[in-house]
């Protein structure tokens, strides 16, 4: 545009038909996480008992990474008691056998 004022913003930018190329450039706006739906699973609750039933196979990544983490939200939910089945207490009384130093 013949005439036209530069904005301090587009000095010394690249111009384009005489529009300010910064000026152009168009912003992304972030609405929040998408949620699948496994994710939608975890944040859905049993109605007065205040617990959710939820696959080992949703818990473990997120658990497994807040460790590798170590986020300190995890000591808050130390002392909580979770019902696994027998055969996988077995499996894991089995695995903590092993795995110890000189075992």
């Amino acid at each position: 545009m013949p005439g036209a004022k530069q904005l301090p913003a587009c000095r010394g930018s690249r111009m384009r038909k005489g529009v300010c190329l910064m000026a152009m450039r168009k912003l992304k706006i972030y609405n929040g996480p998408d949620y699948d739906q496994s994710s939608v699973s975890l944040l859905q609750t049993a109605s007065h008992t205040g617990t959710v039933k939820v696959s080992l196979g949703e818990v473990l990544p997120l658990l497994a990474d807040a460790v590798a983490s170590q986020r300190t939200w995890l000591t808050d939910f130390e002392d909580d008691s979770v019902t696994i089945s027998a055969d996988l207490y077995d499996v894991l009384q089995a695995y903590r056998h092993f795995r110890r130093p000189g075992a």
